[in-house]
């Protein structure tokens, strides 16, 4: 990956703009659906309470709520402004990467923005566009929670029971091989269980590894579209998250952990019922998936990458 980016070829189309009654109303919208969707977050932290599902979309991919609720139009949209908007775009004009018009008007500095993150979308749509074109492994049935447990029980991720107990656990890693290509899933496995998975991900081999039917895949499309920050719409990065916890849910439910607690039922993996239902919801959140994945790199190569 080069080193040196900022000169990369842009595709943006210059002539796209909305005016305040255009944009005012859809970055209200994204302000109320970013809220809705950190409520349960925002009270935890006042509480001090924990929700082993939701919080890991905030913990692990460190989500900020004022960042999320924060609305862009994505790169190449020009935002017009009337009396009422002006503060809004006063303040939109100090941001990092934006710039205002001779009219007040502000847009995304491309230029300005790829000097500093051009390596970034480069990276993210060579891994996005690899992953694209490889079959979904449905075989895997979210075994990589089991094996981030497997013989080190006492010192569990996760602060739920384990639903099995460490031996019912250990028993359920041994009985199935273990299919993992997430190296970010795989890093958290114990020394024990890394032998024990088919392949063995490194961050060098995430490229030629990742595929579309793997769970955290799926969910690191909200970390790679965050990445890209202002030059990706408002609209998709809330999907993306939107999407991550409803694929956590699985994620947990086919765990070794017992999530009853929290109102959630058992992917019960270690039987067949288990594994086809895990198997059925796993195809429908990559089918999901492959319509954001295709918006993210459309984001990237509007702005040069792949050429």
């Amino acid at each position: 990956m080069s080193s040196s980016v900022s000169d990369l070829p842009v595709d943006v189309p210059s002539s796209t703009r909305l005016e305040a009654r255009e944009w005012v109303p859809r970055s209200e919208g994204h302000a109320s659906r970013a809220d809705a969707l950190t409520a349960g977050w925002r009270l935890r932290r006042q509480s001090g309470g924990v929700h082993e599902i939701d919080d890991f979309l905030f913990t692990y991919y460190g989500t900020r709520p004022a960042q999320l609720r924060r609305w862009h139009p994505g790169a190449g949209v020009t935002l017009g402004g009337d009396a009422l908007s002006l503060p809004d775009l006063v303040e939109r004009a100090a941001w990092r990467w934006h710039r205002s018009g001779d009219d007040g008007s502000v847009s995304l500095d491309v230029d300005a923005y790829l000097a500093d993150r051009g390596a970034t979308v480069q990276h993210v749509h060579a891994l996005l566009s690899a992953t694209r074109e490889r079959p979904a492994n449905l075989a895997c049935f979210g075994l990589h929670e089991w094996a981030m447990v497997y013989r080190q029980a006492a010192s569990a991720r996760h602060s739920l029971p384990l639903r099995l107990g460490a031996e019912g656990t250990d028993a359920v890693v041994e009985a199935h091989q273990i299919r993992c290509t997430h190296f970010d899933a795989f890093r958290f496995f114990t020394p024990q269980a890394r032998p024990l998975n088919l392949l063995q991900p490194t961050r060098e081999s995430q490229v030629a590894l990742e595929q579309p039917g793997c769970l955290h895949a799926t969910m690191d499309l909200y970390k790679w579209v965050s990445k890209l920050g202002p030059a990706a719409p408002g609209d998709l990065v809330l999907d993306c998250f939107e999407l991550t916890r409803d694929v956590r849910t699985l994620d947990m439910q086919a765990s070794p952990y017992d999530v009853s607690s929290l109102g959630e039922g058992a992917v019960r993996i270690e039987t067949p019922e288990g594994r086809a239902e895990y198997a059925r919801r796993q195809r429908a959140f990559a089918g999901q998936a492959s319509h954001l994945r295709d918006e993210i790199i459309e984001v990237c190569e509007r702005l040069g990458a792949g050429r």
